[in-house]
């Protein structure tokens, strides 16, 4: 009798690791699908949009374009400035390596931009090992270039802060912070190479964001504003 508890005990432990494992291995199936799923929606967005702003740059003369990343897509910028037309041209989850200037190019046929404006950075900082200062310079050294094929006036936006909220940890804040910083102290100087402006941002009083990264509504009164004034500069 005592042997044939202890093989009961031993039969129950083994079902219990055999549904432990499944229930592990369906969660994590899920997960991996889950994550694949928002990656083929993000590209099939980008795609879409792309396509979108395609189209609207082939009709349109002497645009003025912001060029970026969702929080250039999700902001809400005047439809045209000084008889210009502004185009929204944020795509989801751009960054430096996004080559936007390839795009672009093709995108305005050839016509050119009467400015443009630059607002990257945010995805650089944000990836789980971020790239270096130098690979940042070079990329966009090398968008600047191509875009100041497309432009006259060429301004380059300062990134914005993030906060320890939502989505970010205060770990997660603190390392991608230093990364921002490193990379913003390099804009000024690559501006100036491209004979571009450069748009400082002042500090944002918070909380400014919704989710640590994406800006809510005072976010974006300073967001939009140093954006404007950089239009205002452009438009003489």
């Amino acid at each position: 009798m005592p042997g044939n508890s202890r093989d009961g005990n031993v039969k129950q432990t083994r079902a219990g690791l055999a549904i432990l494992a499944i229930v592990v291995a369906a969660a994590a199936g899920f997960l991996l699908a889950r994550a694949r799923y928002a990656q083929v929606a993000g590209g099939a967005h980008r795609s879409a949009r792309q396509q979108i702003l395609h189209y609207t740059l082939r009709r349109l003369d002497d645009p003025i374009i912001v060029l970026g990343d969702s929080i250039v897509e999700a902001s809400t910028l005047p439809r045209s400035a000084c008889g210009h037309p502004i185009v929204n041209a944020g795509l989801n989850g751009a960054s430096t390596a996004s080559d936007l200037g390839g795009w672009l190019a093709p995108a305005l046929g050839d016509k050119r931009a009467f400015a443009i404006i630059v607002a990257l950075g945010t995805n650089d900082a944000l990836v789980p090992t971020p790239i270096t200062q130098q690979v940042f310079q070079s990329r966009y050294r090398q968008l600047l270039g191509e875009l100041s094929r497309l432009t006259t006036r060429l301004s380059v936006l300062d990134i914005p802060a993030i906060e320890a909220r939502e989505r970010l940890t205060p770990e997660m804040q603190r390392d991608a912070s230093a990364t921002m910083r490193i990379f913003r102290g390099t804009l000024p100087e690559l501006a100036t190479q491209a004979h571009a402006a450069f748009l400082p941002l002042p500090d944002m009083t918070p909380p400014f964001t919704i989710d640590g990264v994406h800006l809510n509504a005072n976010g974006y009164r300073v967001w939009e504003d140093v954006v404007m004034q950089g239009i205002a500069k452009a438009c003489g």
